[in-house]
């Protein structure tokens, strides 16, 4: 068979359904093959879109997501998609195609040396040189996207092979097995840890989501009577509404979070990587805090200046071990739990503000309502002030249900990946939360969204500027407004109908919850612009320069 067959003929194996891509010169031999192939493919309108789509796939579904773009161009496109799902372990495969093997090195027409490109950015790198390696290629990429730490897969294939016959046989070898490292020795010690402690909490990032640990995470805090907090990553992993749920920690993140965080003498930490918005100066807990961090990367280890005992494993499997050892054992921390009680019940804001400008606390609480009640719904965010918002405040009761781009922070990550969250789950109602300055970086795909029948529903929070940049202008930079006013916003309702989706405009508080009901039931792409006021900032707000102290905003305390 042909290689172009071949490569298809892999994932057919692998159980993959549906590939995001768009065409060009060399990767036509492909095209031709998908016409045949049991594979639907998604023609975006720009290639660093499919990898969006791709991402969103994958952390709706679980399942690695594949891209597909030519030569050159299509493949330099795909590179802040490919670095976006990197940062975040999302398990991917992405497809290039490279001039022929004759050609490389020669300047040729849309060459790129992609495979040197893509090694930063990516788990694993391949360029297939020899077409009869092709198959153990595509098997070995599809394991290591997904073993241990999950990541993108690159792999890079010139025209000529593409183009030539490679031997059916080699269809039927087998992936090369891999030993993922483990060290349980700190099970014990973890335990004992946790059972003289007094201040414990469990801190469950992007992880705990990844590896399906979310009932296990759930289980141990319910039996040690364990506050949770989260990085952005990681929420979902307890529901919203449960007792134990302290919700965000981050640079926007709850002030309950922050101060259980910052008084804690012990941290359970499954499956997060202590980044720079999560443990800082300003957060960091007593110097004698104590960390129990579960990882299947050992390179995320010791990242703060406390005593520690790591246990490298899957998020899953370590945590059930600590179970096991913890069995028997309950403390209700009953001072600890009461100040968490107080510090829960403080943070309570009331944002059920009928203002006008509209405040964009209003829309979530009137997305809140939308979706309450309902395990129907995927939200997906953007990049921005829009982004800390759904985090802040949104309800959100179950793995999978935000998506969301951390490590990288990536505007324009909102709608694409939106489509891609619906293409995994249909029959889900899909809704990106998004600014008019990320939704300018890709509106193109509300037609990809229209002619692919993947409708979403899409809330525009419209305040006229880049609005996080213009936040930290205007509390660091003594209002010095430097090129953060979007001059010349489009008409979004027009563009939107132009796409042939659906558009409506919202300027009054009171019209919200109708808009935003009707976005997510009228069954088609629909778009609802939502004027919000431009003064209204994302609090509270760590400053990333520590003699800056807390800017608490609304909050009480």
């Amino acid at each position: 068979m042909k290689g172009s067959r071949a490569l298809l003929k892999t994932l057919e194996d692998k159980g993959v359904e549906l590939m995001f891509g768009y065409p060009g010169g060399v990767v036509i031999p492909i095209y031709d093959e998908i016409i045949e192939s049991s594979i639907r493919h998604v023609l975006v309108r720009h290639e660093q879109c499919a990898a969006h789509m791709a991402d969103g796939f994958a952390r709706a579904s679980g399942m690695p997501g594949v891209c597909l773009a030519t030569s050159g161009p299509g493949a330099t496109n795909l590179v802040t998609g490919i670095a976006t799902a990197y940062a975040d372990s999302i398990p991917m495969i992405a497809l290039t195609g490279q001039v022929g093997t004759g050609s490389l090195g020669l300047g040729a027409f849309q060459e790129v040396d992609a495979y040197s490109l893509m090694m930063p950015i990516t788990k694993h790198n391949f360029r297939v040189l020899e077409l009869d390696t092709l198959p153990a290629v595509m098997r070995d990429a599809w394991e290591i996207c997904q073993v241990g730490r999950p990541g993108p897969v690159h792999i890079d294939i010139p025209v000529d092979q593409i183009n030539a016959d490679i031997d059916a046989d080699l269809m039927d070898g087998k992936c090369i097995s891999r030993r993922i490292p483990e060290d349980l020795s700190g099970v014990p010690e973890a335990a004992k840890w946790i059972k003289e402690a007094r201040r414990p909490v469990i801190l469950a990032g992007g992880g705990a989501i990844g590896a399906n640990a979310a009932d296990e995470v759930v289980k141990l805090a319910e039996t040690c009577n364990i506050p949770v907090i989260m990085p952005l990553l990681g929420i979902g992993v307890i529901p919203s509404h449960h007792p134990l749920c302290m919700g965000s920690l981050g640079m926007h993140g709850k002030m309950c979070s922050l101060n259980a965080f910052r008084n804690a003498d012990l941290i359970i930490a499954i499956g997060c990587k202590f980044s720079d918005r999560t443990y800082s100066p300003q957060t960091s807990p007593p110097a004698d805090c104590r960390v129990v961090h579960i990882d299947i990367d050992q390179t995320e280890f010791d990242k703060h200046n406390h005593p520690a005992v790591n246990i490298l494993s899957d998020a899953k499997k370590g945590t059930r071990l600590l179970l096991d050892a913890l069995a028997g054992y309950h403390d209700g921390h009953p001072e600890w739990n009461g100040n968490i009680r107080k510090l829960k019940a403080q943070c309570k804001c009331d944002y059920n503000y009928d203002t006008n400008p509209i405040i964009p606390q209003k829309v979530m609480f009137e997305l809140n309502r939308v979706m309450r009640g309902s395990d129907d719904f995927i939200v997906t965010t953007d990049v921005g002030q829009n982004q800390m918002w759904a985090m802040h405040y949104l309800e959100i009761d179950r793995p999978r249900q935000l998506i969301s781009s951390g490590g990288f922070g990536t505007m324009g990550f909102g709608l694409p990946s939106a489509i891609g969250a619906k293409a995994a789950c249909p029959d889900k109602k899909v809704i990106t939360v998004t600014g008019d300055g990320g939704l300018q970086m890709v509106m193109q795909e509300i037609a990809t969204s229209v002619a692919e029948n993947l409708p979403v529903a899409i809330c525009l929070l419209n305040n006229g500027w880049l609005g996080m940049v213009r936040q930290w202008q205007k509390l660091f930079w003594d209002k010095r407004y430097s090129e953060t006013k979007l001059g010349a916003d489009p008409d979004f309702v027009k563009i939107a109908e132009a796409f042939g989706a659906k558009g409506m405009r919202v300027e009054k508080p009171g019209e919200v919850y109708d808009a935003l009901k009707e976005a997510t039931e009228c069954g088609k792409t629909c778009l609802v612009e939502i004027m919000v006021d431009c003064e209204e900032d994302i609090t509270p707000m760590i400053p990333a320069n520590p003699s800056i102290p807390l800017i608490k905003g609304r909050c009480k305390f």
